[in-house]
């Protein structure tokens, strides 16, 4: 079959590129032609013309034209988008009488075949490399592998295992831990993966830490545990040492099982022997230790952090506050939040409203509006929500002039408040009918509400409000 790309077969191809070795194919015989004469006009010696003669025949007997250089070849495989062209072009190179491809030119073509699905010929010039006897790179499989990988064919990036072992080579590590990583990712394959780990050693590789990270991690997503935890003691016994991801991965496990207790202690194995734990595993254990309602333990590895050589950032804080304010104990979250600055952490955002709503929650309303006027000097908006919990909290209390004194630091800050927010203030006024609040509400729509503020819309409703409040009471009375 013959293959076209943009108009042109991969001989026309070949015939293009080599044009320079086809002019001079073309010169080498009239030059000897012309040697030839001038050797029979001068009459040379009978020697001097039968090796002229000699040399034409050989030169006779060249078929055509030489298709170049194998790095030539190699480079005009590279350069095809089409790889079935790609293989045209090596075939017929191949043909050629004396013409040899070199190695990169193998490497070249499989790597086009496979990343282009095309497994069967893919696999036809992995054997022609074997056939010929080619020293073969290690990356050539590491690739292979790959490409069945990113293909989602978990058993053809098993059997790129075996087919190393064809080549009389030892498979690396790095071999071993990419089929791995394939095959764990695979529910099904899970079973051949921990085979073929404990077999490795018979084909002369060795499993290390990466290689039982991969298999604890994905024994423990399986929620087979005992499993994991058997690896992580088989790594001592074989004087593999574990490294800070083979504890955490054992952590995330243990603390997934609701076993805190254990992985608080896995902890301090970890700091015993040296560790230096990172963030992402101090992150999973205060997690873990704020939804089991340890907070006591939480804080005192939050605050042993720094020490042990791990500055605690914003979301070591961040988990901590809201396990303190989801258990009503905000002023200990206060307390927290105070703690970060000296510690070289901010709050954020997140620190203020979370710790904004928990003060809110407990009734601690005086202490929610200062924070929240230090979040807003800071530049930071709290949403609507703690806003509304704030105001209303102060209008439950009969603090009708804090409330509006909440109302007041919004809007002077730029923000909008919420319909319902509004709602709240307004009705609280009429139950009260309390004229000096009144007059604080009025100064503040004065001064706020103007065409180009963002509140225009929300003054308009309060208006539409107020009128409504006032024909309500109307026909009432």
């Amino acid at each position: 079959m013959r293959l076209l790309s943009h108009q042109f077969s991969s001989k026309d191809l070949l015939s293009m590129v080599m044009c320079s070795s086809t002019w001079l194919s073309k010169a080498e015989p009239l030059s000897a032609r012309y040697n030839f004469k001038c050797h029979y006009h001068t009459r040379q010696p009978e020697q001097d013309r039968k090796q002229i003669q000699t040399d034409e025949q050989k030169q006779n007997k060249k078929q055509g034209p030489s298709i170049g250089s194998p790095a030539r070849i190699q480079k005009l495989i590279a350069s095809q988008s089409d790889p079935l062209l790609a293989k045209e072009i090596f075939d017929l190179a191949s043909r050629e009488p004396d013409f040899r491809h070199s190695c990169a030119t193998f490497h070249t073509l499989i790597l086009k075949l496979g990343r282009s699905h095309q497994f069967s010929l893919m696999q036809s010039v992995l054997s022609s490399l074997k056939s010929q006897q080619y020293s073969v790179s290690p990356s050539l499989f590491s690739h292979i592998i790959q490409i069945y990988g990113d293909a989602g064919l978990p058993d053809k990036a098993l059997k790129t295992f075996y087919t190393i072992l064809e080549f009389n080579m030892k498979p690396l590590p790095k071999h071993l831990n990419l089929i791995l990583e394939i095959l764990v990712s695979h529910r099904n394959f899970l079973r051949p993966a921990f085979d073929l780990f404990k077999s490795a050693h018979k084909y002369g590789v060795l499993a290390n830490t990466t290689s039982y990270n991969i298999l604890m991690r994905a024994f423990c997503l399986n929620d087979d545990l005992s499993i994991a935890y058997s690896l992580f003691n088989q790594m001592f016994k074989r004087d593999i040492a574990p490294d800070v991801e083979s504890y955490r991965i054992l952590m995330q496990g243990l603390c997934r099982k609701s076993q805190v207790n254990k992985a608080v202690d896995l902890l301090e194995d970890m700091l015993n022997k040296g560790f230096v734990p990172d963030a992402l595993s101090y992150s999973t254990l205060l997690n873990s230790l704020c939804r089991k309602k340890k907070l006591k333990e939480a804080y005192k590895i939050l605050c042993r952090m720094k020490v042990k050589g791990c500055n605690p950032d914003i979301v070591h804080y961040n988990t901590v506050i809201l396990g303190f304010c989801r258990e009503g104990r905000a002023a200990d979250a206060c307390k927290v939040l105070e703690d970060m600055p000296s510690n070289g952490c901010l709050p954020n955002l997140v620190s203020y409203r979370t710790l904004v709503g928990g003060l809110s929650d407990q009734g601690m309303y005086d202490e929610a509006k200062n924070y929240m006027e230090e979040m807003m000097s800071k530049g930071f908006s709290p949403h609507f929500s703690v806003v509304h919990a704030v105001v209303k909290g102060f209008c439950n209390i009969g603090k009708l002039e804090e409330a509006c004194g909440v109302v007041g630091d919004i809007l002077s800050h730029g923000e909008a408040l919420h319909t319902e927010t509004w709602g709240e203030i307004v009705s609280r006024i009429s139950e009260w009918d309390d004229a000096e609040i009144g007059n604080i509400l009025e100064e503040i729509i004065r001064a706020e509400i103007k065409p180009e503020t963002r509140i225009v819309e929300v003054g308009a409703r309060l208006g539409e409000y107020l009128m409504n409040r006032i024909k309500s009471k109307s026909r009432k009375g």
